[in-house]
């Protein structure tokens, strides 16, 4: 049986229109959290200190793990919004990526906690189509607004290439001989 070994080249050229992480301020008050915790046991481990010779202060570890494991998770979540999908890797060990075509995005909203507000950033969540993901967030991004209407205009420009249209059916009967 012959095989073809000649790339695929898609329909249009796909091109990169942003891509960043997730900020690190969205955890703000589990660091703030971790630091209590720190000061806590530094404080506790001092008069023990004198008899163990500062072997106390090894659970000083706990809080600087949990700081380390969160900051990595949060750096190893990637999204990077292209011409024709949105693409959103995960994980540390195991890595996860998944894809939303655009022409499946229906809705998007903006939501900006005062905490995330002050340090301008914000949460970009979409309702689409796709039946693995029907809610996509992308939180504590920069400049969400202009992420919105980049995805805005890339959504409308994919469903014109690919001659989509969305089409609302209500569940609900609203005639008046039922």
């Amino acid at each position: 049986m012959p095989t073809d070994d000649t790339p695929i080249t898609p329909a249009g050229s796909e091109t990169v229109l942003w891509s960043g992480h997730t900020s690190q301020w969205v955890h703000f008050w589990y660091y703030l959290f971790c630091i209590v915790i720190a000061v806590g046991i530094a404080f506790a481990a001092t008069i023990p200190a004198l008899f163990t010779g500062g072997l106390a202060y090894a659970a000083l570890i706990i809080p600087l793990l949990m700081w380390l494991i969160r900051w990595w998770v949060t750096k190893c979540t990637y999204y990077e919004l292209t011409t024709q999908r949105l693409r959103i890797s995960t994980g540390i060990l195991n890595k996860r990526v998944d894809e939303l075509e655009l022409y499946r995005v229906k809705d998007y909203s903006i939501e900006q906690p005062l905490m995330l507000r002050l340090v301008g950033l914000g949460n970009l969540s979409m309702v689409t189509s796709d039946a693995t993901s029907p809610t996509v967030s992308m939180r504590a991004i920069p400049g969400a607004e202009q992420v919105r209407e980049k995805l805005r205009t890339a959504v409308q420009a994919e469903r014109d290439r690919k001659r989509v249209r969305e089409l609302d059916v209500d569940s609900h009967d609203e005639s008046p001989l039922s």
